[in-house]
């Protein structure tokens, strides 16, 4: 199966299936998928887009996003849901070099899990009901709200670490279109150190960290969403096969 989706406008459109659970089962393909911002969608790109029969768009992104870089076309008759899964803006003002680019991102990775708790669970209870896959979900990049929420899911579906880690990192061969595109659009503007990068040691260190307040992602899932463990249940339903089966 191919994990990433080629498009000529969208930089980080990848399919999350493949990756196997510690229970011998595996996350199914074409179930759900990650993405950076699906505002660009237009001509040859939507029609590979119509072909992955999307039902179900959650945008993470706050509404004045939305309204300066466009969604998912009206025309494309998905389910649409706006979740916005950032409080604190990010101000690059707390970064610096001995800090480094990884904990500083997952420190407001950690920001993210406290002030989206609304609308992280809402996402979670979304992507559990079958009849809404297949799912999208994104942010700007794909990177930082969507990674956040992508490993919540594949932790409860039972991957493991090593494989969150590697699939948040992915994000990294997009870096040098990030920046490329950055630079096109805001040739005078200033572009702090970390600009599109997703190091590895980013979600290392924020598992870790949400591990570490509150037990495991479970407990918060559970205890911090207040998402029940029958909704877990159904997202493992619905994104889980029996069989494993090779990214």
């Amino acid at each position: 199966m191919i994990r990433h989706i080629e498009f000529s406008n969208l930089r980080n459109f990848r399919d999350v299936g493949g990756y196997a659970t510690a229970d011998g089962r595996a996350v199914q393909w074409q179930r759900l998928y990650r993405a950076d911002s699906l505002g660009w969608l237009a001509g040859d790109d939507l029609t590979t887009f119509r072909a992955l029969r999307v039902r179900t768009v959650i945008d993470l992104r706050h509404p004045f996003e939305i309204e300066k870089s466009g969604r998912v076309p009206d025309t494309e008759g998905q389910s649409y849901h706006n979740l916005p899964v950032e409080g604190r803006r990010w101000s690059t003002t707390a970064y610096s070099e001995e800090l480094g680019v990884a904990r500083y991102l997952a420190d407001r990775y950690l920001e993210v899990t406290e002030d989206g708790v609304e609308n992280l669970r809402t996402a979670l209870e979304t992507i559990a009901k079958a009849d809404n896959a297949p799912v999208v979900i994104h942010c700007a990049a794909g990177k930082d709200r969507t990674g956040v929420l992508t490993a919540l899911i594949l932790s409860l579906a039972g991957v493991g670490e090593d494989d969150i880690v590697a699939d948040y990192a992915l994000t990294g061969l997009a870096t040098d279109a990030f920046i490329t595109d950055w630079r096109r659009r805001h040739p005078d503007a200033p572009m702090w150190p970390g600009f599109g990068m997703a190091p590895a040691e980013t979600m290392r260190f924020f598992l870790a960290d949400l591990a570490g307040r509150h037990g495991s992602v479970e407990t918060y899932v559970t205890q911090v969403l207040r998402v029940s463990p029958a909704a877990i249940d159904e997202l493992r339903a619905n994104l889980l096969t029996e069989e494993s089966s090779e990214g």
